[in-house]
């Protein structure tokens, strides 16, 4: 068992060894902190859950290498949003602005929740009004005091 784990740890440990750090993607390491800022905010149109610069999908690949070559080119960071959000719509930024088109996007979670608790109060009230407290009556007294005194048969 001790040699199986030491062949295990000597197999992990090449392989470690051998493994080569991965080369950055843009010549220039400040274009390359540029494009992770500005893919961090962008949405991936394949994942739809994940941004744009952890994504490994193939469209996002290019839509990062769209943007370094933005970059290059001297555009903006507000430019280059600008750009994306032309050709995808708002919906690949992970914070849309406000707008008439996005209000549903910004306000409907709250509305949801709003309504849903209104929803439940009311449902509640309701209840509450038609469980009827009442005293019980005299023959359902004596049932009652009948059924609390029996004794159970041994």
């Amino acid at each position: 068992m001790n040699r199986l784990i030491f062949l295990l740890f000597l197999a992990v440990a090449s392989v470690a060894l051998s493994a080569k750090e991965a080369a950055p993607l843009a010549e220039d390491e400040v274009t390359e902190k540029r494009m992770v800022a500005i893919s961090s905010e962008l949405r991936c149109l394949v994942c739809q859950n994940e941004s744009l610069s952890g994504s490994h999908a193939e469209l996002a690949n290019d839509l990062r290498r769209e943007i370094r070559t933005l970059i290059t080119r001297g555009k903006s960071d507000n430019e280059i949003m600008d750009f994306m959000v032309s050709r995808y719509g708002d919906f690949v930024r992970y914070r849309p602005p406000l707008k008439g088109t996005t209000l549903l996007l910004w306000f409907g979670p709250g509305l949801l929740f709003v309504g849903s608790l209104a929803t439940l109060v009311l449902y509640l009230r309701r209840r509450n009004k038609a469980i009827n407290d009442s005293p019980l009556s005299l023959q359902e007294q004596q049932r009652a005091d009948q059924l609390l005194n029996a004794k159970e048969p041994d």
